[in-house]
């Protein structure tokens, strides 16, 4: 997998479609490479995986990337997972020094299942250097 590689599991296309509803929140969290997230994750969720630590600029639970209404759009029988929120961490001589991934996940949902992982090609060190995720402005995902 490439740096900047978006990869959705395969599970979380239909928990979406089925359970989650417009109002939840979503979030970008930031992993290490305790567990290496791959598609075949049977029912991931941000507890499956180790985040980075909490100090400096990162919080517990990462940041939000906004709710299921802003991320899922329909256009053409088209439907494309999507945010306009690139997240950003500040540079923090208190901040982890081994960021491998980054997890979007429903923070609404009972066991905050995931939807999709991107590779930071780490480790990244959150304390030489700010870390903002710029996602592709294709969107995340397309199902057409």
């Amino acid at each position: 997998m490439a740096t900047g590689d978006i990869t959705v599991f395969n599970a979380a296309l239909e928990d979406a479609i089925e359970n989650w509803a417009g109002t939840d929140t979503l979030k970008c969290a930031i992993l290490d490479n305790t567990t290496t997230p791959t598609a075949a994750d049977t029912t991931p969720a941000l507890g499956d995986y180790t985040q980075v630590g909490a100090a400096g600029t990162y919080t517990t639970g990462g940041t939000s990337v906004g709710t299921v209404a802003d991320f899922v759009s329909f256009s053409s029988g088209t439907v494309k997972f999507d945010t306009a929120t690139n997240p950003t961490w500040a540079q923090n001589a208190s901040n982890d020094t081994d960021a491998y991934w980054g997890l979007v996940y429903n923070d609404t949902q009972a066991g905050d299942t995931a939807f999709c992982f991107v590779e930071l090609g780490g480790p990244v060190d959150m304390s030489a250097g700010s870390l903002t995720i710029t996602w592709n402005a294709s969107g995340l995902a397309t199902i057409s």
